[in-house]
């Protein structure tokens, strides 16, 4: 089963919107955004807390989504 995602994704003209992936575990997406964006720099891949979106985040692993007007925001930290 796929889990969401966060990544902050450096490029030439600076940093893209917000990206979101579908992957099993943190290492696998970050493999599916290098893999996207051979060009650019993943700065940072996170699960996004309580992020919420009306945006289409995909559903299968591998789903890897630019959304245009949301910027990289650090997931708040969770009490356990």
């Amino acid at each position: 089963m796929s889990k969401l995602f966060i990544a902050r994704v450096r490029g030439a003209a600076g940093e893209r919107p917000l990206v979101t992936v579908r992957a099993a575990a943190e290492g696998e997406a970050r493999l599916f955004v290098e893999a996207a964006y051979p060009e650019d720099e993943v700065l940072e891949v996170a699960e996004p807390g309580e992020w919420v979106s009306d945006a289409d985040t995909g559903t299968r692993s591998g789903d890897v989504r630019e959304h245009a007007g949301v910027a990289w925001q650090a997931p708040a930290a969770r009490a356990d």
